[in-house]
């Protein structure tokens, strides 16, 4: 089936943006702060608004979001009101869902997590990639699925299986597009939508995050076009990991600002242990740091961390 671009409303004219959306299921650790302050380099080095919205689509946990504000504001990063949560959204998503699926862009999935994962690691299945199980059920078939009680999930009608994205750092990366979900069975927007309808509202173009969210991109990125939204510049940048050379996690220890505050260091010490980690010594705020970013100079490897003893500012793999 040919696939068109769904009308959208656009961006607002002349809007330039960058972002940092956290999920507020915990304190930010060392790790997010880090990706925190790349995306606010990035932004404010070139011209750009910087915007916060919390991602509470999913998981929350009381009070997190106004904790990570609180830590971001203390090593020294402002960013342009308002503050958005994707919960006070809904009926945006709703109405790109509306559009993708009067295009005929959507169906009906009965899977269950336990269908889907015997689904994509059988042999003849491509790798990690929904296989297609509801695509073309007959109104019969869904009725009857329906009628068992089994909760549909919507997915994206997809007629690309690649799709190639361009990073700021790593150059242009072809990845895997599959029918991905856009709401889930409990009526809960999807991550890949609700990013992609978010960034293009708030005339974001510039996306700054973690480089394990790279494998994700190319399937935004074709969502977007079919939404008739404009795709952001990308720039994925390593993770901290911890002495195993695994992704940081709050089981390793004093990962967060506030573990770092209780074992005697400040605010200020973390920034600077930020800073060095990204090779600027000697910075004593983003206002400083901001006068000497470079983003072609910043290390490529993650930075292994010892969250148990002092903050080592240049440690790699």
């Amino acid at each position: 089936m040919s696939t068109h671009p769904v009308p959208a409303t656009p961006a607002p004219a002349g809007a330039r943006f960058g972002r940092f959306a956290p999920s507020p299921s915990g304190d930010l650790h060392v790790g997010n702060l880090r990706t925190g302050l790349l995306a606010w380099l990035f932004a404010r080095s070139t011209g750009r608004g910087f915007l916060m919205r919390v991602e509470d689509l999913d998981r929350v946990r009381q009070g997190a979001a106004a904790r990570q504000l609180e830590d971001l504001a203390a090593i020294g990063l402002d960013w342009d009101p308002p503050v958005v949560r994707q919960s006070e959204r809904l009926p945006l998503y709703e109405a790109a869902l509306a559009r993708l699926t009067a295009a005929g862009l959507t169906y009906e999935c009965f899977c269950t997590r336990r269908e889907i994962q015997q689904a994509v690691t059988a042999p003849h299945g491509p790798l990690g990639a929904y296989p297609g199980t509801c695509r073309n059920l007959t109104e019969r078939e869904r009725r009857q699925r329906r009628d068992a009680g089994r909760p549909a999930a919507l997915r994206l009608r997809a007629d690309v299986t690649e799709f190639t994205v361009t990073d700021r750092l790593l150059g242009e990366y072809r990845g895997a597009v599959d029918d991905l979900v856009l709401r889930r069975g409990d009526g809960t927007p999807a991550y890949n939508l609700a990013v992609v309808v978010d960034d293009a509202d708030q005339g974001i173009d510039q996306v700054v995050r973690g480089d394990d969210l790279l494998p994700s991109t190319p399937r935004q990125a074709y969502l977007a076009t079919l939404l008739d939204l404009p795709v952001p510049e990308y720039a994925h940048v390593p993770l901290v990991l911890n002495p195993a050379g695994q992704r940081l996690a709050k089981r390793d220890g004093a990962v967060t600002l506030r573990d770092r505050v209780a074992r005697g260091e400040t605010p200020r010490q973390v920034f600077e242990a930020l800073a060095a980690s990204l090779g600027y010594d000697e910075v004593n705020t983003p206002s400083d740091l901001l006068e000497r970013f470079r983003p072609e100079t910043l290390p490529r490897e993650p930075w292994r961390l010892d969250p148990n003893g002092l903050l080592q500012p240049c440690e790699y793999p």
